[in-house]
This record gives structure tokens, C-alpha cells and sequence, in this order.
């Protein structure tokens, strides 16, 4: 049989052996999903913005600490957290560099949205979802550097600062218009708040759904890969909230936190894989971002659903939620204010 005379779609067939034409299936889905996504993410990052007050989100940058505390979750829990998981599970060295990449990788913008469902404070998780996307530029090069050197040289890793940087700019343009919107019309601002965040709720579920069906092959891959891509976000979760609470941060806030660590930008980390490694080796670890993707995004929803019953269940809504925390309610004023008929001094 003359093989070069079967039509290109075609398989060939050699005895009992038949090989599959290559497909670049997942290479132009991986493109069109990415471009249908960063423009649905702008939308849904322009209603965020409008929930974003500027003074408190300045008042952020002006004392960092909590987007201090965000950074040491971000760069330090969970690059150490896929590092101790590798190791614990005894994986294949290239499947450890997909885990570690991914534990380098910055906070995703899903996080905000599961902030705002979980009345968390938006303000901070703006301001840590933009720092910790531009400190990546730095910290991803030099956490993969210490943590992927038993395993391959960290040198082969391509960081695609473009990805980064095309993800920074979906960030901050639309959350800056949607700050302006909030200042200039702060009520078209909670209609537009309201159905941005249905949306992105939707969307969640799109990416999710997409990801799983679309992606061919998405489903073979190492049982001990998915016990990872199960534990990995959880354990983002939970350190980032303990942590925070251990630095002293709010519930508001540490619900914050918590969100924002477990919660990583997945598609640059399936970049990244497929930027730096053969499709041979591709075949053994392109699938564990999406398997941390969904698990992420499921217990992301759990956490949601847990916080709006148990706040249903306590009959309180955000602002006494809010009012009931001392680290977020503002000091009561004094009787000698209120009456106006007392001073603290006396003549």
C-alpha cells in the first residue's frame, strides 16, 4: 500500500500496526478558547471594577500588608506546596515540572469573582490579582529556578512574558473603566456589578465544561496526577486562609486571601508546558492544568456555596457581616460626640 497516495485525514494502516495522522487539534482549540476567554474575562473584570472603591483600594497599596501576606501565599505556599507533593508522590520528573510551574504561577482572575460571591473584600482582591500577575515576571523565573533544578534545567522553561502581560492588561484596563463607571455612576455601576458577576459564574462553568469535553485525550493521565490536581488547590486554600488569620487579617480578608492563593492562572501555565517541552513529553503532563482547573474551580464553588448557607442559616446579610468583624467595623463614636453636650476636657 502506497501511503502517500491516502488522503491526509486518513489512517495508515502497516500490517497490524495503524498510525493516526497528527492532530493540531488541541493547539488551535487551546488558541480559540483562549481568545474567546481573555475577552469574556475583560467583560467580567470591567464589573468587578465597578465594585472597587479607589480610595480603600490605595489605601491597599499605601499599607500592603495584606497583599503582603498575599505574596507570601502566593510565591511561597504554593510553589513549596507542588514541591512537597512532587516529591511526596514520587512522580515522574517531567509531571513534577508540571506541578511546579504550576504552583509558580500567579493568582487567576476567577478569584475575584468567587471574592465576590463570598462578600470578601474586592478592594484587596484587585490589588493582589494585579501585584502578584506583575511580580510574576520576576518571582516565576527564580521560584522555578530553586524548586526545578533536581528535575531538569530550569533554563529550558519558557517564561511567555507576552502571556503575562497580555493577562495583566485584560486585568487592569477593564477594572480602571470599571472604577471610573463606579465614581461616575454609581448606580448604572450595581446593575452592571450584578449581571457581571452572573456572568462570570457562567463563564466559570463554560471553561470548566469546555476544557473537559473539548480537549482530546484531556482524561489520560496518571492516578497520581489527579490525587495531585485534587490536594494542590485545597491546600491553597486552607494555608491561605490560616496564614492570613495567623497575620492577624480579617475574616473578610482572610476569606480573601484564601481565594486568591488557591486560585491560579491556569492558562498560563498550560502556556508555558507547551512552550517548553516536546509533545512526547507533552502526553504526560499537558492535562494536569486542566485536572487542577476543574478541581480549583469545583472547590471554589463548594466554598461559595458554604459561606451563602451559612449566612443564610444566620440570618445576617454582608454589612452585618461586615459590622460583626472588629477588624472591619469602623470605632463606634463617643457619647461626648453623639450628645454634643460633653467634652473630654473641661475648662
Amino acid at each position: 500500500m502506497d501511503a502517500s497516495a491516502c488522503s491526509p485525514s486518513a489512517t495508515v494502516c502497516y500490517s497490524d500496526n495503524c498510525v493516526l495522522p497528527e492532530s493540531n487539534f488541541n493547539q488551535i482549540l487551546s488558541t480559540v478558547l483562549s481568545a474567546v476567554i481573555t475577552t469574556m474575562l475583560a467583560l467580567v473584570m470591567f464589573s468587578m471594577g465597578c465594585n472597587v472603591e479607589i480610595m480603600k483600594f490605595w489605601a491597599h497599596i499605601k499599607r500592603p500588608w495584606g497583599i503582603c501576606v498575599g505574596f507570601l501565599c502566593q510565591f511561597g505556599i504554593m510553589p513549596l506546596a507542588g514541591f512537597v507533593l512532587s516529591l511526596a508522590f514520587d512522580i515522574l520528573p517531567i509531571q513534577a515540572v508540571a506541578v511546579l510551574i504550576m504552583g509558580c504561577c500567579p493568582g487567576g482572575t476567577a478569584s475575584n469573582i468567587l471574592t465576590y460571591w463570598t462578600d470578601g473584600d474586592m478592594d484587596l482582591s484587585v490589588s493582589m490579582t494585579t501585584c502578584s500577575t506583575l511580580l510574576a515576571l520576576g518571582m516565576m523565573p527564580l521560584c522555578l529556578y530553586i524548586y526545578t533544578k533536581m528535575w531538569t534545567d530550569s533554563g529550558l522553561i519558557k517564561i511567555p512574558y507576552d502571556s503575562l502581560g497580555i493577562s495583566l492588561v485584560a486585568l487592569v484596563v477593564p477594572i480602571s473603566v470599571g472604577i471610573v463607571v463606579k465614581n461616575k455612576w454609581p448606580n448604572k455601576a450595581k446593575i452592571i456589578l450584578k449581571v457581571g458577576s452572573i456572568m462570570g459564574t457562567i463563564l466559570i462553568v463554560v471553561i470548566a465544561v469546555a476544557g473537559g469535553i473539548l480537549y482530546q485525550g484531556s482524561w489520560v493521565i496518571h492516578p497520581k496526577l489527579w490525587i495531585i490536581g485534587t490536594l494542590f488547590p485545597f491546600i491553597g486554600y486552607l494555608l491561605g486562609f490560616i496564614l492570613a488569620r495567623i497575620a492577624g487579617l480579617s475574616w473578610q480578608r482572610c476569606r480573601t486571601v484564601s481565594l486568591e492563593t488557591g486560585m491560579q492562572n491556569t492558562q498560563l501555565c498550560s502556556t508555558i508546558v507547551q512552550l517548553s517541552f516536546s509533545p512526547e513529553e507533552l502526553n504526560q503532563m499537558f492535562t494536569f492544568p486542566l485536572i487542577y482547573s476543574i478541581f480549583q474551580l469545583a472547590m471554589g464553588a463548594i466554598i461559595v456555596g458554604i459561606y451563602v448557607l451559612y449566612k443564610k442559616c444566620s440570618g445576617k446579610n454582608k454589612t452585618e457581616f461586615a459590622e460583626s468583624d472588629p477588624k472591619i467595623a469602623e470605632p463606634e463614636p463617643s457619647n461626648s460626640i453623639q450628645n454634643k453636650g460633653f467634652s473630654l476636657q473641661e475648662d
